[in-house]
């Protein structure tokens, strides 16, 4: 899916780039008073691209209409499927894990996300943790986790427990060689203690 994504994200940022070019360069020279092909509409500063005539040539016919704006509506759809995935972050949706028969099995990636939260959350001074499972192969998998920690937390410790106990788990139970990760630390914000 990331593969074609990409491939189509090239594709159409490379065509409207080649588009806006030559289109550019043409009224550049037609602008600058340059000679352009023959067949090309537009060949003075005070051209107009469409003529009258052109532009009301289909009108009476009764599919014209219809026809702009069911391509209008489809390039629109187009135009926000491309602007969606563009914002979308990629996100593993599930993992492969060597089930030892040569088929292997699949384990849903959220599951996986659940428990590497569940245990960092059960580690004292941790107050809520987060995880991403990333990457482009369901094979080789990578978390990126966001850890808020108490104000008595000790980073490093949790830093420690997390890679030692909770990755571990995560890497041995879905039989990875390795399971790179990227911890964020941040301190949950207290309010100042009254003595009196």
């Amino acid at each position: 899916m990331f593969r074609l994504l990409r491939l189509v994200n090239r594709l159409l940022l490379g065509l409207a780039g080649l588009v806006l070019l030559c289109a550019g360069v043409v009224v550049l020279a037609v602008g600058t008073e340059l000679s352009v092909p023959s067949w090309w509409p537009y060949s003075g500063p005070h051209d107009v691209l469409l003529s009258r005539a052109d532009r009301y040539r289909w009108r009476g016919e009764g599919w014209w209409w219809p026809v702009v704006i069911a391509v209008l509506a489809v390039l629109v759809v187009l135009a926000l499927w491309w602007l969606l995935a563009q914002l979308r972050r990629a996100r593993l949706s599930e993992v492969l894990v060597d089930s030892g028969d040569g088929e292997g099995a699949r384990v849903r990636g959220r599951a996986l996300e659940e428990m590497l939260e569940r245990e960092t959350e059960a580690d004292d001074g941790v107050a809520r943790a987060r995880a991403r499972l990333t990457g482009r192969r369901r094979r080789a998998p990578a978390v990126r986790m966001r850890v808020l920690l108490e104000p008595y937390a000790a980073p490093e410790r949790t830093i420690a427990r997390v890679a030692d106990d909770a990755l571990a788990h995560a890497r041995d139970s879905a039989g990875l060689d390795a399971l790179p990760a990227e911890i964020r630390l941040r301190a949950a914000r207290h309010g100042a203690e009254r003595v009196r």
